[in-house]
């Protein structure tokens, strides 16, 4: 049951991904009825995977007959669980809200797309770590590309060519691992990394690359340049799913190949590399927010508030408390959760009412109360106000530095909170106290009505959620307790 629940959480997605070629040649609209089924299925999947690891703990599995240290290598525990959920959920819920039948190939890219965020997921070796990167990354340029025009293709150019030096520092750091060691598994190289030493050239440069490598999909600052343009050039409904998905995913990743890999030990031993990692993710905190400020596009204050996001996550990650790691925790399934949810209402306002700069959101409260509604209450997890998701990932953060006497540390989440206040503030008062006589000709296209039907549910839910995980925090912490003890 446990072999093929992991298995099956990879290769249903990656199997029936060649199904829409041939079904879409004779039904668009079926293959989306297809798409739609096999994401209902990878969400039970995770389901089912998160009961098996409540009731039994970490399970893992090797496929085929090939040595764990070279293999296939599956694992879960329930920091797994809680992202595959996360990423067969939001599959799903961003697929609803597309307004288009794609073609056959397009819904194949979505699907692989699934696949391979669940095996970055659920991988227990650093070699198809990789790997899964790879398919997940080749399957988001595509999608990206497939919004057709000038401005999409030279966005997935740029998401390919930056992707690429991302994935290729990670895998010359994987090769220098395995050099030192001779293993790729995650749970062999955790020992020998320690047998070689991790001070050690081979071991430091192997961190430094898989670190950069992650952070590149991480999009931390000043590595961050794709984002903007992707997510901007894409259809809503592939920039919602990259928004909430994609580098969530990669954070993931990086916290298992710093504390599953390397462990807390490889900063005792060799404290710059903290030091570093802290100081890259405290900047992009502070450059995420000031850029966020300075555009004047909905979507690019929403990509750049991701980077000052992920930012915080990066600080919790390299603070090494288990209080500051569980708020990283926290911060990761919040923000996915919210920025999901945003990048939903701005597809909608950009559908139906032709808003796409800050300032075409003048008076969206009265025309669209619904859409209004759900910017105010994601934005305000984004900003970290109780009772929200958002807020109880920062006060961990602002704990956890306070205990550590890095007061520095706390300033920056202070710093962040009144930046998104200020970012996110705008896009609020412009949608309750802005008129919409001031905007421009042509940017406000009110055709009047409620959006689309499964993006009021999208819409609702992730309010909901952010919210309902914000009250749920002290369970969302104690979920993830046991992992984050075993890593410190």
């Amino acid at each position: 049951m446990t072999d093929q629940l992991l298995v099956l959480l990879v290769a249903a997605p990656l199997l029936a991904s060649t199904l829409p070629l041939f079904v879409a040649v004779r039904s668009r609209r079926l293959a989306r009825w297809l798409v739609l089924a096999v994401l209902v299925g990878q969400v039970a999947l995770a389901v089912a995977l998160a009961w098996l690891v409540s009731a039994t703990g970490p399970v893992s599995s090797v496929v085929g007959a090939i040595p764990a240290s070279f293999g296939i290598g599956l694992f879960a525990d329930r920091v797994t669980a809680a992202l595959a959920l996360l990423v067969a959920a939001g599959a799903l819920a961003a697929s609803l809200t597309d307004d288009r039948h794609r073609s056959g190939p397009e819904y194949a890219l979505w699907l692989l797309l699934v696949a391979g965020l669940s095996g970055v997921v659920v991988t227990a070796d650093v070699f198809n770590l990789y790997v899964f990167l790879e398919i997940s990354g080749l399957a988001a340029y595509a999608l990206v590309a497939s919004a057709r025009g000038v401005e999409p293709a030279l966005a997935a150019l740029q998401y390919l060519l930056v992707g690429t030096v991302g994935a290729t520092l990670y895998l010359l750091g994987v090769g220098y691992a395995f050099v030192a060691t001779g293993t790729l598994s995650m749970a062999d190289l955790s020992v020998a990394l320690a047998a070689a030493g991790h001070d050690s050239t081979l071991v430091v440069a192997a961190f430094a690359l898989m670190t950069v490598g992650l952070s590149v999909k991480l999009a931390l600052f000043p590595l961050h340049a794709w984002k903007p343009d992707a997510y901007a050039a894409a259809t809503p409904a592939v920039a919602t799913v990259l928004a909430a998905l994609g580098s969530t995913v990669a954070g993931y990743a990086l916290v298992r190949i710093v504390y599953d890999v390397f462990t807390a030990a490889f900063f005792d031993a060799v404290p710059a590399m903290q030091t570093l990692l802290l100081a890259a993710a405290a900047t992009s905190v502070v450059a995420g927010g000031v850029l966020a400020l300075r555009t004047s596009d909905a979507r690019r204050l929403l990509a750049y508030s991701s980077v000052s996001q992920y930012g915080l996550f990066g600080v919790g990650l390299a603070m090494a408390t288990p209080t500051s790691v569980t708020g990283a925790l926290v911060v990761l399934v919040g923000h996915a959760v919210a920025k999901g949810g945003l990048f939903v209402a701005a597809g909608d306002a950009a559908r139906r009412h032709g808003a796409t700069a800050v300032e075409d959101y003048a008076g969206l409260a009265d025309r669209d109360p619904l859409t209004a509604a759900a910017v105010a209450v994601l934005g305000v997890s984004l900003v970290g106000l109780p009772p929200t998701v958002g807020f109880a990932g920062k006060w961990s953060l602002a704990l956890g530095a306070i205990a550590a006497g890095s007061w520095v540390v706390a300033t920056v989440v202070l710093a962040s909170t009144l930046l998104a206040l200020a970012y996110v503030g705008r896009l609020v008062e412009r949608c309750y106290l802005g008129s919409a006589d001031a905007v421009s000709p042509g940017g406000v296209r009110a055709d009047g009505g409620v959006p689309a039907s499964a993006s009021v549910v999208v819409l609702v839910a992730a309010a909901a959620l952010v919210v309902a995980l914000g009250l749920g925090s002290s369970a969302l912490a104690a979920w993830f307790a046991p992992v984050v003890e075993g890593w410190l």
